[in-house]
């Protein structure tokens, strides 16, 4: 049976954390018709996929028109396997088909609707769980969870890119993006977001530039990812 026993550090260790960096914000794009927030957030090599609650957008990152939308209940995490589109819909993540919106197949959700953030990686999807300040590590087939990460903070977007875990935080007026050890959950980089940026859903375009969701404020910020520090 894989262990789902979330990583904690010992009481006596309390996290330590790097000082945060401000976010470089390359851009903004939106508020997009139709769409008055921006949850989960996706990327399939051309167009980045934001979900608007009731529809998917797929909007062209560079003129930020959309070029397409499919209706469908889209209220946290979005991610893109290489060929279907993954939603979180409230309790349930959908399988969806691109090219036509259709759902081709659902698993429940592991936080039951305190989900947050989607990413897929390693044959895996990845979940935040906002309040929980985790991110499950979950079997795309059935639901079940395969490992629990520890965040400490609470999680809203999530994201792999080049071996790197990045997730979203957002509390208050203030939101950054983190970089953790995915083995054990320590914060190795933060990026500080503008105040009143929050954060919502978090994707990369596979890069160098982080697509981060705005939430009420109906916008998508990209944002330069540096190059790793040493």
């Amino acid at each position: 049976m894989p262990d789902t026993t979330p990583r904690e550090r010992p009481a006596d260790q309390p996290p330590s954390y790097p000082p945060a960096h401000p976010a470089e914000v390359v851009r903004e794009l939106g508020p997009f018709p139709g769409t008055s927030s921006i949850a989960g957030v996706s990327h399939d090599g051309r167009h980045v996929w934001a979900a608007g609650g009731t529809q998917l957008l797929a909007i062209d990152p560079q003129s930020g028109e959309v070029a397409r939308s499919l209706p469908c209940a889209c209220d946290a995490g979005t991610a893109f396997d290489g060929k279907h589109l993954w939603q979180i819909a409230e309790t349930h993540i959908h399988k969806i088909e691109p090219a036509t919106g259709k759902v081709l197949a659902s698993i429940p959700a592991p936080g039951g609707g305190g989900d947050s953030g989607l990413a897929w990686a390693e044959g895996s999807l990845w979940v935040g769980n906002y309040r929980g300040r985790r991110i499950h590590q979950v079997d795309p087939k059935t639901g079940a969870i395969r490992r629990t990460i520890e965040s400490n903070s609470f999680v809203t977007g999530v994201t792999w890119v080049d071996g790197e875990l990045w997730h979203g935080t957002w509390e208050g007026d203030e939101s950054e993006l983190r970089r953790l050890d995915p083995d054990n959950g320590e914060v190795l980089e933060r990026l500080q977001m503008p105040p009143g940026a929050g954060v919502s859903g978090l994707e990369s375009d596979g890069a160098g530039l982080l697509y981060a969701g705005g939430g009420p404020s109906g916008k998508l910020r990209v944002v330069r990812r540096p190059r790793a520090r040493t």
